[in-house]
């Protein structure tokens, strides 16, 4: 392990313990932290977030996010089981599948199956996480998608879904007087396309969180939370980042409280973590403990 991390995992365990002192949570017998307060923000979790754990252990995983007092979750697949049997693991432990992440070819050309699939879990929003693309994020990829999620987003309504388009930062390259995202924002059909804001991707891009909320309120319908250490470079545009820039809420360059209020004004209507550190367990508790401590 590399000093840096030594002393970031050392810093995670040491707020764990001042967090932990203030609103004594439980532990099951494996020492996971359970029975949290709930918090104001109640957040789901990206199941991503535990996507090294799932590969090795599906329903052992599940049992992780129950243990951690998650009720929601947002998918990124289903690790091998099919959907129905995914959705019986879910169901087993009380979990709801509220949204879902598809690969953007599959918007392109298997919008039923995305339907059927979605209909499997009961999901309330169907989104898209990257658009593929060579290179810089250009003009001509981003009309491309704009077109796709229009015509998307008219399907997945006639089936009682919801579209979203998850931010990566790439969006905002330069284009005329604004930037490809507000291209993306002034061509999406407001009646069909929403977005989750992906707050460090946002950060990441040189972005302010509170002003993209503010400008374009009623559009952000999600977000996903995930804290960013105070080293990490921003203003790029890659959608790229080292996954150890990953901290948890509460810890680094992101403030979280004006985020929020921000939030509930713009009409978020539902908060995932999303933690892709290579301690995430560690990490995910700290997270929700920080939730607590809000007023």
């Amino acid at each position: 392990m590399k000093k840096s991390n030594l002393f970031h995992q050392i810093r995670v365990s040491l707020l764990a313990c001042v967090l932990g002192a203030t609103i004594c949570p439980a532990a099951d017998s494996s020492g996971t932290n359970i029975n949290i307060p709930l918090p104001r923000v109640r957040p789901g979790l990206q199941l991503y977030s535990l996507r090294d754990q799932f590969a090795k252990d599906v329903t052992g995983t599940l049992d992780k996010v129950r243990d951690f007092g998650f009720q929601k979750v947002e998918l990124a697949g289903t690790y091998g089981m099919t959907p129905e049997k995914f959705k019986a693991e879910l169901d087993a432990r009380k979990l709801q599948a509220v949204s879902g992440h598809f690969p953007f070819k599959r918007f392109q050309t298997d919008i039923g199956g995305i339907v059927k699939e979605a209909k499997v879990f009961g999901l309330e929003y169907v989104g898209c996480a990257w658009i593929d693309h060579q290179g810089a994020f250009d003009e001509k990829t981003c009309r491309e998608a704009i077109a796709v999620f229009n015509q998307a987003g008219e399907a997945l309504a006639k089936q009682g879904l919801k579209f979203f388009y998850h931010t990566h930062g790439y969006e905002f390259q330069p284009q005329g007087k604004g930037t490809l995202f507000a291209l993306m924002m002034t061509e999406t059909n407001p009646k069909y396309v929403n977005f989750e804001m992906d707050v460090f991707w946002i950060v990441h891009a040189g972005q302010d969180p509170v002003k993209q909320m503010e400008k374009y309120p009623g559009r952000w319908s999600l977000t996903h939370l995930k804290g960013m250490k105070d080293s990490t470079p921003t203003g790029l545009l890659t959608g790229h980042s080292d996954v150890a820039n990953c901290v948890p809420l509460g810890m680094g360059k992101i403030d979280y409280v004006p985020i929020f209020k921000a939030a509930d004004k713009a009409g978020v209507e539902h908060h995932f973590i999303e933690d892709e550190s290579p301690l995430v367990e560690q990490q995910i508790p700290v997270s929700l403990r920080y939730l607590v401590t809000l007023k």
